[in-house]
């Protein structure tokens, strides 16, 4: 593939491996293609890793690096995204970047529309995407950033946090050209057949019809690929081989393109960009009655795939109704008998589509297409549908009618059954009461059918029906209270005020702390100059490391049979726990983990052995000839019910109360008792795990290249696993492309194997996992199962509450026991519940081990206490706000439950401006009145609070090593030059610490920033270092170089006093002569914080950071869509060290929050395979999931002295506020279900997908659907937890 070929063969490293399947576009490129028929030339974005390089005859590439570099010239599109502070880890940047210039190449003016569908085959898992819209609308002449419409015409701008004057402007001169040679070879050189050979594969590319032909005549069985979106993903994720594969993009046949009366004939070789593009123009063209089918394939273009995925797909994936597909020798319908099963057709096997005819409209004729799908777009549909009708003239009796549906089935299914039965009848209301019955009949699902969802499918076939007929309606003015769902909200037009505030009065100017300074990195981020792990130069006989994982839940290990593998050409080794020189296992928590699984497996993707070879590919094929032979367990564990079942649980369980709940119960007015799951989250970190070891020196060293998030932990985890001195193993860090928590243990343990192949080889050996193998080794976010009794009077005050929470841990301890403790410690929230008791268990089960995430248990606490308050406010009739705010809130100073004392006044002043800001009292009566006047279509709000202990306390730490023990250090050297190298312990990951670290030398030094530079994290060194994580990054690390540059700043002092007028060079020159040092190690203790478990008292946290976030969703009533459509958020954040870095974490945080209550879902199988494992299957938010109007403020005059500068860690806790969306859909379900009369508590669990708010609003249509009897089947997938 062209990706591999780039950064190996080429080296250009700019272009980033991220998912390897086309659904994350961090290998975009441009391509670019000279068309001698009209003398233009064509660029489109493109993902590289599924371009083949033999495809690429007579294209130009361009990579990042080809448009723009910190050597020569920093394009504007890099710089502005750079500027914007759209590159927090960088991983992504490259792409968005690729993106958005081949948009300007087309288009040097686009507008908003044109800039959020260029950006839609992108992910960014760090910024929640604002502020790269921000950057690339700078480029657009009818919009500047802080606009809240498609017109942009807004009067006076916000505060920004860049300043749009200093941007370079965009000249198209400046872009490379085509190159001429290109232009000359497709015009003068004649076209030759071209034949590729490879190891087990042939490519052929033909180049007239006629070859074409008998290529498939004599090889009916190969492939033909034009896109590679179809084969090569089943090549590299489903092991598919094919010895030979046609590609035709040359036979120029396959892209004509006739336009006729009756219709337009495009080539089957025209991408859907194309396609697309073409029927956009002939809506135009074209009298509007004959283009309904056309404006039906356009509905289903916009939002297949990303975009790089339609400049090469040609492949028609929307249901069309009589369109015609002509062959030399014959021409057949796209009808209900072109669909024979999955992946097939009608065509024989030697047979090649030329051409496809789609006609317009006839008079009368009514078509409509409709699709439902897990993100808004580039997801594959969970149902699509095509509806056509037409009626006897003058009459209201069907004359014609086709109904196909798209996910029901193996293929494409024809409601034939129920179009019979409405032909002929008049269109009316018990026609299609009718109709609904036929097609629950014809359109049947077995309850195990693959991909799940099997009611939530069969009441859209229902659903969508009803909304043709709405859309009927529609034409024909129907009723504006039911057809309100067919209006679509508009796409993404934020309007984003992000205030920040001023620095303090009477600072220098030159002092850099308060302001929003560029991430440092963000350039060569933006260049793809900034160096990952991977891109790291292949050494001097460097092997790849390929693990070999369980394929069973729970097994004993018979046998490992390595023999096949070591026959595999460039094979070296095959490595096993037996190869360990040292510790087989790791202990966190005090619990024992194997490095390697030595003679039991205890869940699918439990790493058993792995293979060492000179390339990946070899290594690869290895792998999968490693045979383990297994005696099968009996009764795996899966669920948290089953370990609550068969008490398999990790110890110790934590119990923490406040007053007595027993006896507060027999005093409330009311008690109630629910229930509520949250589903696990993965990571989805840009950049894969990866490291690169390498032996050095005569006394056998390793240095270690690894991205993660602990350096110390791995250096001590390989030391231990080698048997040698951690003095002989160096860690190096020098930026992580995402983390998140997930970057710590299983990281360690996997360089452990790493480290062990190395040492075994004597040579250096590079791990860098898939996609697919990371999601399933490395675990997720805790999925639990929370219970909640609440006890509550008439007022709404709540007198007591008993929680339990049951996390599903996976198959090792991992982190849990530290999770459900902080579960414990933040079950409270922002309320004062004088009765409050929790309790939490870590469930053993035979899933991989989940562990570390962002908000480490915090966020699935707090989503259980606050629905526990919705229920309050429902079981009342009242509203949640009002049980929030006004009544259990904590007022003045108070104890928490494990009796620490702190002030909550910044928690009022955040939740009083939140419900300010975001106009909340008026809006509320708006939305009430929004749902009054809609049937359909409901809208919600909800308003949430946060309060969220920074740090850990050493009694948490010391359960897991005491070189976790809460400190940070430092060493900062200045040169005779002046120049200053800071190093210390903490990893950037995107959270821009080293650009704060920067900021905190200049301030302490009083030099500009421009002479700091800051290093690689190294624990040669500092040593010791913590993990960086639980927000308190910034708050140890930056103390620690505030004192290591004291200490200089100190020593200098004689020297500035001896030449008052001198510059910092002479001074530093001076001292230098002088024979002071210019090296400090700077050194920060932490702060004495305890937990007391027996006690149930003490002060695990430094200090709160408070926050508090109003959300109002839209929600489709009849497919569980939703759209937000404002966000707000008020953040208390103490002073702010860099606004723009801690404004980017708040939204970034914001929107993964929303991605996990929302939309993310992992799925297991029933014997604990887990399904998603890439962008295909595992939808994290995306450009289209931003709220439209997104609002960030930062509370003023608020001070911290427990941090450095007065700040506040601010990386972890907002993810929470995303759960504001989650109860913004129950809110707005809450009114659906009132229509339904259906009033009170209902359970909604987390997240809240389309699947699960379109079956709680309980439509008619939802009803007709029979559910199956539990335990009388096996489903698709399981319910986890």
């Amino acid at each position: 593939m062209l990706l591999s070929y780039l950064r190996e063969r080429l080296r250009l490293t700019g272009t980033k491996y991220g998912c390897g399947g086309g659904g994350c576009g961090a290998c975009t490129v441009m391509v670019s293609r000279y068309q001698p028929g009209t003398k233009t030339i064509l660029h489109y974005s493109a993902n590289a890793c599924l371009l083949p390089v033999c495809q690429l005859q007579g294209a130009a590439v361009t990579t990042v690096e080809g448009i723009g570099n910190t050597k020569t010239r920093v394009h504007p599109v890099q710089e502005r995204i750079a500027k914007a502070h759209g590159s927090q880890c960088g991983f992504c940047t490259p792409g968005m970047v690729m993106s958005m210039y081949t948009l300007l190449r087309n288009k040097p003016q686009p507008n908003m529309e044109d800039i959020t569908v260029a950006l839609g085959g992108n992910l960014c898992r760090c910024t929640g995407y604002r502020p790269i819209v921000d950057g690339c609308k700078t480029f657009s002449p009818m919009c500047f950033v802080g606009t809240h419409d498609i017109d942009c015409v807004f009067q006076e701008p916000p505060p920004q946090l860049f300043d749009q004057e200093d941007l370079l402007p965009l000249d198209p001169t400046q872009d490379l050209i085509f190159p001429p040679e290109l232009i000359l070879m497709a015009e003068m050189e004649p076209q030759v057949s071209q034949l590729f050979r490879g190891e087990r594969m042939v490519w052929v590319s033909p180049v007239s019809l006629e070859e074409l032909i008998q290529l498939k005549t004599s090889h009916p069985q190969a492939p033909l690929v034009m896109g590679n979106t179809n084969i090569g993903p089943d090549i590299k994720f489903k092991g598919a081989w094919h010895p030979i594969i046609i590609s035709p993009t040359r036979v120029q046949e396959l892209f004509e393109v006739t336009k006729t009366p009756q219709g337009v004939c495009f080539g089957a070789g025209c991408s859907l960009s194309v396609v697309k593009a073409l029927l956009e123009g002939l809506v135009q063209e074209i009298p509007e009655e004959k283009t309904e089918i056309y404006r039906s394939l356009l509905q289903q273009l916009g939002n297949l795939g990303g975009q790089q995925i339609r400049n090469v797909a040609s492949e028609l994936s929307v249901v069309t109704i009589f369109i015609h597909f002509i062959y030399s020798a014959r021409e057949i319908l796209l009808n209900k008998d072109f669909f024979v099963g999955f992946g097939k057709t009608s065509l024989k096997p030697d047979e090649i589509v030329l051409s496809v005819f789609i006609p317009v409209s006839r008079q009368g004729e009514f078509m409509r297409a409709f699709r439902q799908a897990p993100r808004k777009e580039n997801a594959l549909a969970t149902v699509t549908t095509g509806m056509r009708v037409m009626f006897i003239e003058g009459s209201s009796v069907v004359k014609e009618l086709s109904i196909y549906y798209g996910g029901v089935g193996p293929c494409t299914v024809s409601a034939t059954k129920t179009c019979a039965a409405v032909i002929g009848r008049k269109w009316d209301e018990q026609t299609l009461s009718d109709a609904y019955t036929q097609l629950l009949d014809e359109i049947s699902l077995s309850p195990s059918h693959p991909g799940g969802q099997v009611e939530f499918r069969r009441s859209l076939t229902l659903s969508l029906l009803f909304k043709f007929n709405l859309q009927m309606l529609h034409k024909g003015n129907g009723s504006s209270r039911t057809i309100s769902c067919l209006q679509h909200l508009k796409n993404l037009r934020h309007y984003t005020g992000t205030f920040r505030k001023a620095v303090v009065k009477g600072q220098s100017g030159d002092d850099p702390v308060g302001r929003p300074i560029m991430h440092r990195s963000a350039i060569s981020q933006a260049t793809g100059e900034a160096v990952y792990c991977d891109d790291i130069p292949k050494m001097d006989g460097e092997l790849h490391l390929v693990l070999v994982t369980s394929t069973r839940p729970h097994a004993k290990i018979l046998d490992i049979d390595i023999s096949e593998a070591l026959r595999v050409p460039g094979v070296v080794d095959v490595i096993t726990s037996k190869d360990i020189p040292g510790k087989k296992f790791r202990t966190f928590t005090g619990i024992d983990e194997d490095i390697l699984a030595q003679n039991e497996v205890s869940c699918v993707g439990h790493m058993v052995c792995a293979v060492v070879a000179d390339n990946r590919k070899q290594a690869k094929r290895g792998a999968a000839l490693v045979k383990i032979a297994y005696e099968d367990q009996p009764g795996p564990v899966f669920t948290v019910e089953e370990a609550i079942e068969k008490q398999s649980f990790f110890l110790p369980q934590r119990m923490i109360e406040r007053g007595n709940v027993d006896e507060a119960f027999d005093k409330v007015d009311h008690i109630y008792e629910g229930e509520i799951r949250l589903g696990g989250q993965e990571h989805f970190y840009m950049e894969t795990q990866s490291m690169v070891v390498v032996p050095s020196g005569e006394e056998r060293e390793l240095k270690v290249y690894i991205s993660c998030q602990h350096p110390t932990y791995a250096q001590e985890s390989i030391a231990e696993t080698l048997g040698i001195p951690s003095n002989r193993v160096s860690c190096h860090v020098k930026r992580v492309g995402g983390a998140f928590g997930g970057k710590v243990t299983k990281t360690s343990i996997i360089a452990c194997i790493t480290s062990v192949a190395a040492w075994k080889t004597g040579r250096a050996v590079r791990c860098v996992l898939e996609r697919g193998e990371d999601m399933l080794i490395t675990g997720a976010r805790h999925p639990v199962l929370g219970k909640h009794k609440v006890g509550f009077m008439n007022d709404g005050r709540i007198i007591a509450a008993d929680l339990h929470y049951y996390a599903n841990s996976g198959n090792t301890a991992d982190e849990s026991l530290l999770v459900i403790e902080k579960i414990l410690l933040h079950l409270d929230n922002a309320y004062k519940v004088p009765n409050l008791r929790g309790r939490s268990v870590a469930c053993k089960t035979n899933l991989p081990s989940n562990t570390a995430f962002r908000g480490f248990g915090v966020p699935q606490s707090m989503l259980v206490t606050e629905n526990m308050i919705n229920d309050v406010a429902m079981k009342l009739g009242c509203n949640a706000e009002e049980v929030r705010g006004q009544i259990n809130m904590y007022k003045e100073v108070s104890l928490t439950h494990y009796k620490f004392e702190f002030d909550p006044k910044n928690l009022l002043r955040c939740w009083d401006e939140c419900k300010e800001k975001s106009d909340y009292g008026s809006r509320r009566k708006s939305v009430a009145q929004f749902n009054q006047q809609n049937r359909w279509k409901k809208r919600g709000m909800a308003t949430i609070p946060i309060k969220y202990g920074i740090a850990f306390s050493d009694g948490f730490l010391n359960q897991v090593s005491v070189a976790f023990a809460l400190q940070a250090a430092s060493l900062v050297h200045i040169y005779k030059d002046g120049s200053v190298l800071v190093s210390h312990g903490g990893t950037e990951m995107g959270q821009g610490i080293h650009t704060k670290m920067q900021q905190v030398a200049s301030r302490e030094l009083h030099i500009p920033a421009s002479l700091i530079h800051i290093t690689e994290t190294n624990t040669s060194a500092v040593p010791n270092t913590c993990p960086s994580a639980a927000s308190f990054g910034t708050d140890a690390n930056g103390m620690a170089v505030k004192d290591a540059c004291e200490i200089l700043y100190q020593r200098l002092e004689p020297v500035r006093k001896q030449n008052p007028e001198g510059t910092w060079q002479t001074w530093v020159t001076s001292a230098f002569i002088q024979r002071i040092s210019l090296s400090a190690t700077g050194y920060y203790r932490g702060h004495d914080l305890y937990m007391d478990w027996e006690k149930q008292e003490g002060q695990p946290y430094a200090y709160f950071t408070y926050g508090a976030c109003c959300s109002e969703v839209e929600v489709d009533c009849l497919t569980g869509d939703y759209r937000t459509v404002r966000t707000d958020i008020v953040m208390d954040i103490g002073r702010s060290i860099n606004p723009s870095v801690d404004i980017g974490q708040i939204e970034g945080a914001f929107i993964q929050g929303l991605g996990l209550y929302t939309m993310e879902e992992l799925k297991f199988s029933p014997s604990g395979v887990l399904y998603t494992r890439g962008p295909s299957q595992y939808k994290i938010p995306a450009v289209c999931d931003i709220p439209l109007q997104f609002n960030v403020y930062l509370l003023s005059g608020s001070d911290n002295p427990h941090a450095i500068y007065s700040s506040k860690g601010i990386g972890e806790p907002v993810l929470f506020l995303g759960s504001s969306v989650f109860f913004a859909i129950k809110d707005a379900v809450a009114a659906a279900r009132v229509e339904a009369g259906m009033v009170g508590p209902f359970t909604l669990n987390s997240p809240a997908t389309p699947e699960r708010t379109c079956l709680a609003c309980n439509t008619p249509f939802t009803q007709k659907i029979p559910a199956s009897k539990q335990g009388s089947f096996q489903p698709w997938a399981l319910s986890i937890p």
